[in-house]
């Protein structure tokens, strides 16, 4: 037995080993000077790594481990016994036991402490009147103990602590809760569990809690018979908190999910929810990640929807593989996403709440793609579910059964004489039904060639790329319609010069230096008039009109339209950059287009362009430091002296949890266009702190005082139509060790109807969530631009030695 002062805080060691290491490296350093006279220089010095600090120590050198007793008085038989009195310490390793009294017996490694006792192993703290405990094995008992966790802070009070080994323990009798103890003699913590047994698992840091319930505010909130909760953030199997939520079109709601951990790479999530005015609805998601492939599937079945009068159900689907081990560069990719009927986009969740129309395309398809030295080959199926709606039927897009497709673009420095040239080949079969289900008269067969070559002379401060493009197509119907051909060919070239100038020069704004530049550009295209009219539209769209879309050859995506554009586009952009590291700060652009002749090649439902000037277009995005961010562009027309679109956005975030960003978007109403009714919306967010705990949050988290405010929603208001389209409007409040959520929620389900919610959630740090109705932390993520999760800024796993005895 070993019995030496009490040893030394960790810093004060770590000042006495830097100044051992000084003078050693003082000695070889003269040893190394002397040595250079010799014929053999020596090697340099080297430092050595001290495994005294160790996070966690191994298990083969715990047991090696000397102890270290120390008391006041002291009393026994050497290597057998002793009786300590008076300040006792025993310290082994990682563990340190302290007491007013002990006995410690050598042979079987047994501490029996009374008084005050006190244990930290790890940093893991325990308190209590009476300790009997084999310290190397950790087997014991400790009689009206208090305990703390390191990583979570977690702590309470047991009638006994049942010590198994040194991962596993039973709490008797027990409490347990995440609130920080303060000084006053009423501290009570809000949110407290307690139950007749506690075990806890620190190898798998989960505990199980038997005969519990669970209080907030002193307040018996949810009877647990038998729940279990992370010690940590790692995952764990078992039943997560209830969801009880109110639905105009569901009505009533309860959920009650488990989570099931299957392995580290695989789990899955079965969720049964009742609904008052519909009946049970089974969810199921299963996710996977596997060496060479991964993915996710969702099954949703609700037998005998009272609402619908009809079974309701959904299946998606989503895998993606890398193929290499069969060929190199091989990969596949599918997605099966079906639902049982076109009111389900309606009456369920489903993602692309922004985007109605996105919403009610139920995509399915498969991939087969492989990519090598410049080629590149694909095969897809693709085929869509058109969720229709009486007062807003929308046209079924075209399915692709199948698409075989290959490009090749070399590599540059396999092109000869500078060229930038590539060449691309594809064949579809395409089917689609009419909105009354009746067979398209257009499906059929297209097969296309693009083959395009340029040049660009690239000089310091100059460009210039001129470029030619051949694109071919061939039309084959399966049905023949009178007055128009099985079959339609098409050839169209393509020429366009591309060119610039970039100035630059040191300039100040406000006593800052930047870099500004001046960028003055000009693009000339032409490709000559195709008679199209004849041709299906399979893939075609009108471009938007931007600052980026005014310097391509063609007015529409797609492979169906052509335009028979002869035009030229000049532009001037003048960007301010940072001189250290060249990040943009502002940037202000204009481009005018110049139409040499008049377009004939459209739609069928867009306006032809016409010759002359077309709409000025002016963007400008300036981020004033690290607070401030605006971006604008206007679309202005000339002939009618006035604005057809423009975009105002603008967001202020000076700290972390503080954010207002608002936004004003307008198109004008244009008959011509069935695709543009026009539209003048306001939108606002935000995400800010109502109190001065709450600003004391934003700039130090774990500092700052309970009771934090915050205000968080999201308005969406349309002028043209006078009402608010989309409102999620919420409070949320921070009580160090618990955070609850309020938020309203009423989001436009079609263009008629809405769908209102009432969203809570109470959080316990540490423990789980309760949320009454649908998750209004998604919401508010999913929702509100620039939201962050109160927790979102986890700190780092606490050191052992940041609670060091």
């Amino acid at each position: 037995m070993l019995v030496r002062p009490r040893p030394q805080p960790p810093e004060r060691s770590v000042r006495r080993h830097l100044r051992r290491t000084a003078v050693a490296c003082a000695a070889a350093a003269a040893l190394t000077a002397q040595a250079s006279t010799w014929d053999a220089p020596l090697p340099p010095p080297q430092l050595k790594a001290s495994p005294r600090l160790q996070e966690t120590l191994p298990p083969e050198t715990r047991g090696q481990l000397p102890t270290y007793v120390q008391a006041d008085h002291f009393e026994g038989q050497t290597d057998i016994r002793a009786r300590l009195k008076g300040h006792v310490q025993l310290r082994r390793g990682d563990t340190v036991i302290r007491a007013d009294e002990a006995q410690y017996t050598l042979a079987d490694d047994t501490v029996t402490a009374q008084g005050n006792v006190h244990i930290n192993r790890g940093g893991n703290i325990y308190q209590g009147a009476q300790l009997k405990l084999q310290v190397d094995a950790f087997q014991g008992d400790f009689t009206e103990a208090s305990y703390q966790f390191l990583d979570t802070q977690g702590h309470g009070d047991a009638q006994r602590v049942e010590f198994l080994s040194r991962e596993r323990s039973t709490i008797h009798q027990a409490t347990y809760t995440t609130c920080q103890r303060d000084d006053s003699d009423s501290w009570a913590p809000d949110w407290v569990l307690q139950a007749q047994r506690i075990e806890l698992d620190r190898a798998t840091d989960t505990g199980v809690a038997h005969g519990g319930v669970l209080k907030f505010k002193g307040i018996p909130l949810l009877p647990v018979p038998r729940v279990s909760f992370p010690l940590s953030d790692k995952r764990k199997s078992g039943l997560l908190p209830p969801t009880i939520g109110i639905d105009s079109v569901s009505g009533f709601e309860v959920s009650l999910p488990y989570y099931w951990n299957i392995a580290p790479n695989r789990d899955a999530t079965l969720t049964p929810t009742l609904m008052s005015k519909r009946g049970v609805n089974l969810g199921a998601e299963f996710r996977y990640l596997e060496r060479d492939f991964s993915g996710d599937l969702t099954l949703n079945h609700m037998a005998n929807d009272r609402l619908r009068q009809r079974d309701r159900w959904s299946v998606a689907w989503r895998n993606q593989a890398h193929l290499a081990s069969l060929l190199p560069g091989l990969q596949a990719d599918w997605k099966i996403h079906r639902v049982s009927d076109n009111d389900y986009w309606r009456d369920f969740s489903l993602p692309n709440r922004n985007n109605l129309i996105n919403e009610r395309l139920v995509e399915s398809y498969g991939t087969l793609s492989w990519g090598r030295d410049g080629h590149s080959l694909l095969a897809r199926a693709q085929k869509w579910q058109t969720l229709q709606d009486v007062d807003s039927p929308i046209a079924p897009p075209f399915d692709r059964l199948p698409q075989l497709q290959w490009r090749y673009s070399p590599q540059a420095l396999h092109a000869p004489l500078g060229l930038d040239w590539s060449l691309e080949a594809d064949t579809t079969r395409y089917r689609a039904r009419t909105i009354d289900e009746r067979q398209h008269p257009d499906n059929g067969q297209r097969s296309y060639f693009t083959a395009q070559v340029a040049r660009p002379f690239l000089r310091p401060g100059s460009f210039v790329t001129p470029k030619l493009k051949m694109q071919a197509a061939n039309y084959r119907f399966d049905n023949a319609q009178p007055g128009r051909p099985s079959s339609r060919s098409l050839m169209v070239p393509t020429v366009s010069v591309d060119s610039g100038l970039i100035f630059e020069r040191p300039t100040q704004v406000r006593g800052r230096n930047y870099v500004q530049t001046l960028e003055p550009r000009a693009f000339y295209t032409y490709t000559p008039y195709r008679d199209q009219s004849m041709l299906p539209l399979y893939d075609a769209a009108l471009s938007d009109f931007n600052l980026t879309s005014i310097y391509s050859e063609n007015s529409y995506t797609g492979h169906d339209r052509i335009a028979d554009n002869h035009m030229v586009t000049v532009g001037l952009t003048t960007r301010y950059l940072q001189t250290d590291t060249g990040a943009e700060v502002a940037r202000f652009g204009i481009a005018q287009r110049l139409r040499l002749a008049d377009q004939r090649t459209t739609l069928g439902y867009d306006p032809a362009g016409q010759k002359g000037w077309s709409d000025l277009l002016v963007g400008a995005g300036v981020k004033w430091g690290r607070r401030w961010a605006t971006d604008a562009t206007v679309q202005y027309n000339r002939d009618l002296q006035r604005t057809t679109r423009s975009a105002l956005t603008g967001r202020y975030s000076p700290e972390p949890f503080k954010v207002i960003s608002a936004a004003y978007r307008y198109q004008r109403q244009n008959a011509a266009q069935i695709a543009n009714q026009g539209s003048e919306q306001i939108d606002l967010g935000w995400q800010w702190p109502l109190n001065a705990a709450a600003q004391a949050f934003t700039t130090n988290p774990s500092a700052a005082p309970k009771g934090r405010w915050f205000s968080v929603g999201r308005l969406n208001y349309s002028l043209h139509d006078k009402k608010l389209v989309d409102t999620v409007v919420g409070f949320e409040y921070d009580s160090c060790c618990w955070i609850g959520r309020v938020v309203i929620e009423r989001l436009q389900s079609s263009l008629t109807q809405a769908n209102t919610r009432l969203l809570f959630q109470l959080e316990f740090v540490g423990f789980s969530r309760l949320s009454l109705g649908a998750d209004p932390l998604s919401s508010l993520q999913e929702h509100v631009p620039g939201y962050q999760s109160l927790r979102s800024q986890n700190p780092a796993a606490p050191s052992r030695f940041s609670n060091y005895d």
